[in-house]
């Protein structure tokens, strides 16, 4: 009867580990942004997120007002769009995602979430609308520098946050991506899936629509000359570093030359080597 009962205790315990307890409901009031992981599936709390205030965005005036519009009316409860903001590297593409939660988060406090998830977690995102539909939240998806390469399917996952399957997508969710490419695939795997699949026009038209699905495309070029400058001169405004505008222009022309590109990411770059030069801390 003891090695029954033993043997009794070690099945039970082995089932358990193959199908452990439903994980814990998430904590959602404990922060206004959230990253979303797997193995276990959790939400883990974001304390501070690393951002820029809004007004530093420089030269991204239209794709600012449309995201901030969209974000506003979604965390108000009224319908909005889910949002692929595509284009030049370091224009600040993630950076407008974080700092338009925060603008709209301040206006609907404890209301609007933001969680972040990564890529490769796509294929479990069905478990984390599961845990979000529901809520009397509103929670904002963020995928950042979203593509995919040749034989990857995790672009089929992503489908149930912008269609929703049978269950359709829950209200009170909306997804923003970035990417560097507008159709999220690289132009020679479209052309790779037009030459060599067996219905290729059906099989480059699953991959090349994902990108419709999304409601808002947000454009994002590389910028001008003075835009550059008017970006580095915003942060060392906000920074209160002091260098003068002939000094500013000379030096950020020169870091911009080193680095062969002007970018918003290439602007915060100087600013950083600036401030550890004059001494003022960024925090």
């Amino acid at each position: 009867m003891a090695d029954d009962s033993a043997a009794l205790a070690r099945i039970a315990a082995a089932l358990e580990r193959l199908s452990p307890p439903p994980p814990p409901a998430p904590d959602l009031g404990a922060a206004d942004a959230f990253v979303w992981t797997t193995g276990p599936d959790r939400l883990e709390p974001v304390a501070r997120v690393a951002r820029v205030d809004l007004g530093l965005l420089v030269g991204v005036d239209r794709a600012r007002d449309t995201l901030l519009a969209n974000t506003r009316q979604f965390a108000r409860g009224f319908p909005a769009n889910n949002v692929l903001l595509w284009g030049a590297r370091g224009m600040g593409k993630s950076s407008l995602v974080k700092a338009a939660h925060a603008e709209a988060a301040r206006e609907a406090p404890g209301r609007l979430k933001l969680i972040e998830l990564h890529r490769e977690d796509l294929p479990s995102i069905g478990r984390l609308l599961g845990l979000l539909r529901g809520s009397d939240l509103r929670f904002l998806l963020f995928c950042d520098d979203l593509s995919f390469d040749k034989d990857d399917s995790h672009y089929k996952s992503l489908k149930a946050v912008l269609d929703g399957g049978i269950e359709g997508r829950p209200e009170n969710v909306v997804l923003y991506a970035t990417s560097n490419r507008r159709h999220l695939m690289p132009r020679e795997m479209i052309e790779n899936e037009r030459q060599t699949g067996v219905n290729p026009s059906e099989a480059t038209e699953e991959k090349v629509s994902l990108s419709d699905r999304f409601g808002l495309w947000l454009g994002f070029h590389a910028c001008s000359q003075d835009d550059f400058l008017s970006m580095i001169r915003g942060y060392c405004d906000a920074y209160r570093i002091a260098i003068t505008d002939a000094e500013l222009r000379a030096e950020a022309i020169e870091w911009s030359q080193t680095r062969g590109s002007r970018s918003g990411r290439v602007a915060w770059q100087y600013v950083t080597d600036l401030a550890g030069r004059r001494g003022v801390g960024l925090g």
